[in-house]
């Protein structure tokens, strides 16, 4: 069973990020809703979270960094796609862009492109800074609701996880997701008309 922590507090942060470097899972707040984190860079860990929300592994799962900047370290954005980034990141946001080879392929089921998302949350960014990237991706059970309160994370779910980053209630609506390259919003979210203008006057 999950430990539960105040994702405030400087201690639960560092224990959430001690947990992801030996392969744990953990839930954390993000403006959108609360996210599943494993360490984005480790095949095993991966698994586990696509074990823990029953996913199926052709559907990709995006990862998280601190900034737009740091992305650089997984992704290799065209001018208008690190221009689009600037003006939409950190933020509800998740952009599709190539990836570089160390991003593993279970994470993207084999896919050239993976999802970008920089949270807009004071303890993501709290947890980003200690360990990064993470998975990216709805803490919840494949088809079954996504978590706005940490006491609505799934049973099941939480049985797999090391910790909880609890933070209150979150924003409610899944990130926006977007490929800057086809013009395509592949889910929409918030934000979205804002990335539709954005995408006709660049």
């Amino acid at each position: 069973m999950a430990e539960r922590l105040d994702g405030r507090q400087d201690d639960a942060i560092t224990r959430a990020a001690a947990a992801l470097g030996r392969g744990e899972l953990v839930v954390y707040p993000t403006e959108t809703v609360y996210g599943l984190g494993a360490d984005a860079l480790d095949p095993a860990a991966i698994d586990r979270v696509f074990d823990a929300k029953h996913r199926d592994r052709d559907e990709p799962v995006s990862l998280a960094v601190p900034s737009a900047a740091a992305a650089r370290d997984y992704v290799t954005p065209s001018e208008r796609e690190a221009e689009f980034m600037a003006a939409f990141l950190p933020g509800p946001v998740t952009v599709v862009l190539e990836r570089k080879p160390i991003v593993p392929d279970v994470l993207t089921g084999g896919r050239a492109t993976v999802g970008i998302r920089v949270p807009d949350h004071a303890v993501a960014q709290a947890l980003l800074a200690e360990f990064a990237p993470i998975t990216a991706t709805s803490a919840n059970v494949s088809g079954r609701p996504s978590a706005t309160r940490p006491e609505a994370v799934d049973p099941e779910l939480e049985a797999a996880v090391a910790v909880i980053l609890e933070a209150g209630r979150t924003g409610g609506a899944g990130s926006t997701v977007v490929d800057v390259a086809t013009d395509e919003l592949l889910r929409e979210g918030p934000e979205a008309d804002a990335i539709r203008d954005w995408l006709a006057s660049h």
